[in-house]
């Protein structure tokens, strides 16, 4: 973010480019393949426990930047329909997805919860001034297919009546998150100072969540802590302001579509770390995923 009064800062956002936009959103969708990774290195924190310590570092990240642009506060000064659509997305998507993996079984959950990119494509098509391109439909298809493969080979056979809860909060998640995120497009004006706000206000309601429904457990190595600043720092913390930037600015049907990337990173990264193991379904999954990537960006890509 740049250094500037906050009455200076739409105009500054105004010149960004769309390219430069969407590679900021990008670094998003890296620093989002990191989270299945360090949540594991968290240990047993209790799911809304650790949402509320890492958004508040989420949101502390955010609000550094007010210490040398002190005006860039007033931009917490935001009609109640910006706060429906802000804390509604960050802690809307956390909590049913969070309800998810507590019924369903992973594999499951996850596949259902990666139509989001699907659908923020789709609907990007009822913004203003935005088209589907057969080129955006055929990378977010692909994508599509390469999700399914990569989750395919942990699915189980049938689903128990317990289960159905959670697969249906993980198809409800999908839609929450390709809602908010087309959504910041509409609402372009208002600056990305304002997510800090919505990191906090998430925060504080996974905290009164977890004060009903959890057990507090506290970090017991400093591997724990390390990994509980991380997630706040990067995938919980800048990513979202990286991503409200891409929303905004950037092609939201190439950063949909790009989307994908998410769960083969991820796995990648839990491969890396000794959590998960090599195979020919994800060899596959990463052509189709890589490949519809490019497809989709083909006009940032290869532009002149």
């Amino acid at each position: 973010m740049t250094e500037c009064s906050t009455s200076s800062l739409l105009p500054i956002a105004d010149t960004m480019t769309s390219r430069t936009a969407t590679l900021i959103g990008l670094t998003a969708i890296l620093m989002w393949s990191l989270l299945a990774a360090l949540t594991v290195a968290t240990g047993t924190i209790p799911a809304f426990q650790l949402a509320a310590m890492t958004f508040a570092i989420g949101a502390l990240v955010g609000s550094l930047a007010w210490i040398r642009r002190p005006d860039a506060i007033k931009a917490l000064r935001q009609p109640l329909m910006v706060w429906i659509v802000g804390v509604g997305g960050l802690f809307g998507y956390h909590a049913l997805y969070f309800l998810a993996l507590r019924f369903a079984p992973p594999a499951e959950a996850g596949l259902l919860n990666y139509l989001w990119p699907l659908l923020i494509v789709l609907f990007s098509s009822l913004l203003p001034g935005e088209r589907l391109a057969p080129h955006h439909m055929i990378g977010a298809l692909l994508g599509l297919a390469g999700t399914v493969l990569l989750f395919a080979g942990n699915s189980g056979h049938g689903f128990a009546p317990g289960q159905i809860p959670g697969l249906v909060a993980a198809f409800i998640a999908a839609f929450v998150w390709a809602a908010y995120s087309v959504l910041s497009r509409k609402l372009k004006s208002v600056p990305t100072d304002a997510v800090a706000g919505f990191c906090l206000a998430t925060a504080l309601l996974a905290a009164a969540v977890h004060g009903i429904v959890e057990v507090t457990v506290w970090p017991q190595t400093m591997a724990q802590w390390l990994a509980i600043m991380a997630l706040g720092v990067g995938p919980v913390g800048a990513a979202f302001y990286a991503w409200d930037i891409g929303m905004k600015r950037g092609d939201i049907r190439v950063l949909g579509a790009a989307s994908y990337a998410t769960p083969l990173l991820s796995t990648g990264f839990l491969i890396m770390a000794g959590f998960a193991k090599l195979s020919v379904a994800i060899a596959i999954a990463a052509v189709l995923i890589a490949g519809g990537g490019l497809i989709a960006a083909k006009d940032m890509v290869w532009r002149r």
